[in-house]
């Protein structure tokens, strides 16, 4: 068997631990104080990197018929989608019962538009992610069958040079739809970054399987000072996968992420980097972390209030609660992964 590369899992990790204490600190009141926001400044590409780390290990995403790949996605994400968005509407309208007059930042009142405007859940916003991961695998499967017809000439010559630009133009739609007050229902304005990334991921994948390893860390290592003088350069530039939210022009943005999300991802990939226990784990399992981490974090905080006392502010909580998540969502692996419409881990036919 091939030795298992650890990039990808260490990646995944640094992912979800900065998710995680992203959530944390904005539950708590943090997320704005000064050397917070420089962490996201620094980091902010992670959570595209979910989207190019799909790419890259999906050499092909017309494997099965058209119906039989929605279906399988839709298993593995849009089942655990509704499921984990069940549970936090259950912590979410149970709770609510308790707080109702005792509301403090950041407890969003119920809303009917809410249901079709907005993927995530009360008591669970995060998994608007599965949501959108599954809309741009969908995407990207037909976009390829797409560019299959025109190779194998059933379209028209224009219809070629039309398919091999639609990547490119990818950002450039999602900005648009930034610029214009997002206006697609289910917060789906990022789907058009998703399939960016997700291009992006198997065409830098292509590359690496082509070049030598020293090439590899030479291209890698320039393009990951590149990102390093770009985030300087164009501090104020970022974006925010979650809400499809710019800040700063798109060509900035769209070059400090693409370098970073190469560079990093090849370095660790040519240097063959050890397994590094803790973070490792989490990005084996980062599903389980993923959908379980805030209703954990939601129930805490709303307990808090129901007895009258605010977690706001406070620095204490933000100690508290980091590692008592990490460690109970450990002790949940087995049994979410164990659990197909929770984890999406449904044994192929």
């Amino acid at each position: 068997m091939k030795k298992r590369n650890h990039a990808f899992d260490l990646l995944c990790g640094i992912c979800i631990i900065r998710m995680v204490s992203l959530h944390t600190m904005q539950q708590c009141g943090k997320a704005n104080v000064d050397w917070w926001l420089e962490v996201m400044q620094w980091s902010y590409f992670f959570m595209s990197f979910f989207f190019f780390k799909a790419g890259y290990f999906n050499k092909s995403v017309t494997s099965m018929p058209s119906m039989a790949y929605v279906r399988d996605k839709a298993k593995r994400l849009f089942v655990p989608y509704l499921a984990a968005g069940a549970i936090g509407n259950l912590i979410y309208f149970t709770l609510q019962v308790f707080v109702y007059d005792k509301y403090h930042h950041l407890i969003p009142r119920f809303e009917i538009e809410h249901i079709w405007k907005n993927s995530g859940f009360f008591g669970n916003p995060p998994v608007w992610f599965l949501l959108s991961f599954f809309v741009t695998y969908v995407l990207v499967h037909f976009l390829e069958r797409l560019r299959l017809a025109v190779v194998s000439g059933r379209l028209s010559r224009h219809a070629a040079q039309a398919t091999s630009m639609v990547y490119a133009l990818f950002p450039l739609a999602g900005f648009w739809l930034y610029r214009n007050g997002n206006p697609l229902w289910l917060d789906l304005n990022n789907v058009f970054m998703g399939v960016f990334f997700f291009e992006l991921g198997r065409t830098w994948h292509r590359i690496i399987d082509k070049a030598a390893p020293r090439t590899t860390v030479i291209v890698s290592l320039i393009l990951t000072t590149g990102f390093v003088v770009g985030n300087f350069v164009w501090h104020d530039a970022s974006y925010t996968m979650s809400n499809n939210m710019f800040s700063g022009d798109v060509l900035p943005v769209m070059f400090n992420m693409s370098a970073i999300l190469c560079g990093l991802s090849g370095l660790l990939i040519a240097t063959n980097v050890p397994r590094i226990p803790w973070i490792c784990f989490i990005g084996e399992h980062s599903m389980v972390y993923f959908i379980s981490h805030f209703p954990m974090l939601f129930f805490y905080r709303l307990v808090h209030i129901s007895f009258g006392r605010s977690i706001y502010g406070r620095y204490d909580d933000v100690i508290i609660l980091l590692p008592a998540i990490f460690m109970i969502c450990s002790w949940l692996v087995p049994y979410i992964e164990g659990t197909p419409w929770l984890s999406g881990r449904w044994k192929r036919a």
